[in-house]
């Protein structure tokens, strides 16, 4: 098993903390990872992407070159980094800022940002929003070990809204097959 993931938006939506806490989760049950990112000269605002390779075996190289899964949080990104989609792959938009869905046979509305605000308060959690929702639709890792990773990662104060962020995600790709 190997499977190569490019999450993407703009600066300051947490993407690459994402991709981070996904592949470290992968990495504490034993299975190899390798995580990049990449973002424009915008610290806020400008396209970024992160990328996580997941895999049982050794990985040799570790850059995505045609992803299995894109996951894109704005329009720009979408538009930019679902080219190389391996054409059984899978597009995951966030309904909420990508409103032209791009020509690709696969894909999948998720309202990510939406729920964040709706059910948090602030679009801060869509990218753990986000990454509840990965974790249900690739079955990479366990849902418990991200829980774990994210505890350590994010400020005490916002634990308990990065866990109902989690949650959303998972239950917003109940019927994602």
């Amino acid at each position: 098993m190997k499977k190569q993931l490019r999450l993407s938006g703009s600066g300051g939506q947490g993407v690459i903390t994402a991709a981070i806490l996904l592949a470290e989760a992968a990495v504490a049950e034993g299975k190899e990872a390798a995580q990049s990112q990449s973002y424009g000269p915008e610290a806020r605002g400008g396209a970024s992407k992160a990328e996580v390779i997941i895999s049982d075996e050794i990985i040799y190289h570790p850059h995505v070159e045609m992803p299995d899964l894109v996951l894109a949080m704005t329009q720009k990104a979408a538009d930019k980094y679902y080219s190389d989609l391996h054409k059984d792959g899978l597009l995951i938009l966030d309904d909420s800022l990508v409103p032209e869905t791009p020509d690709f046979p696969h894909v999948v509305r998720l309202p990510i940002t939406k729920l964040a605000v709706e059910e948090l308060g602030k679009a801060l959690f869509a990218n753990i929003v986000a990454l509840g929702a990965l974790v249900r639709i690739t079955g990479l890792v366990q849902l418990d070990t991200v829980k774990d990773f994210v505890k350590k990662r994010v400020p005490p104060h916002t634990v308990e809204a990065n866990m109902k962020a989690l949650q959303l995600g998972w239950n917003a790709a109940a019927d994602v097959h």
